[in-house]
């Protein structure tokens, strides 16, 4: 029997890799993470094939042309991500699955899995929350703080095209939301 898909969405800093993190982490859930292919560098304590298939631009237009992918985007300037096929269908043989991913990809994904999937938009309480998780993460310069800031109002205007939305003020919270509602999501 194949798996349910549940697809996290937010803007950068929301917590959405957190939360994907902990639902995981449930084994009687069942979930695998589907790992993202990304043209984007690799941060020091990431795994390649375990945190994203790191890509250099050739690698990732090869396999567009290939049509390897059941989705992709172009999320900054010469920065891609998307979805391997080959690693759903690997997947989703015996696993629900869980998908990390921008909100142009889990617009994608949800269309492309339809009633097998759930779409879930992680939102921050607010833009001046999101700013100051952004900069307290020490993982970004300021400029690539303020383009993830403008991006994520562009993205904040999307959740009324998800499923259901997530508020995450309180991480506790939010975990406990996010398993009740897949946990309804899967009966």
């Amino acid at each position: 029997m194949a798996g349910k898909v549940v697809i996290l969405s937010a803007p950068s800093g929301s917590g959405k890799t957190t939360l994907a993190r902990h639902l995981i982490s449930v084994q009687k859930l069942n979930f695998k993470f589907s790992v993202s292919a990304t043209t984007r560098k690799k941060r020091d304590h990431e795994i390649n094939g375990k945190d994203y298939f790191f890509f250099s631009t050739e690698e990732f237009k090869n396999s567009i042309e290939n049509q390897d992918f059941i989705e992709y985007e172009k999320v900054y300037e010469n920065i891609y991500y998307g979805t391997l096929m080959s690693e759903v269908n690997n997947l989703i043989v015996n696993h629900n699955i869980v998908f990390d991913v921008d909100v142009l990809g889990a617009l994608s994904l949800r269309n492309y899995f339809k009633s097998l999937a759930i779409s879930i938009f992680i939102k921050p309480p607010s833009i001046d929350v999101l700013e100051k998780r952004l900069i307290d993460r020490k993982k970004n310069d300021p400029s690539e703080i303020k383009e993830r800031v403008r991006k994520a109002e562009i993205e904040m205007k999307k959740e009324v095209d998800f499923d259901t939305v997530i508020i995450n003020e309180d991480l506790d919270v939010a975990k406990q939301e996010l398993i009740d509602k897949v946990e309804k999501f899967l009966k």
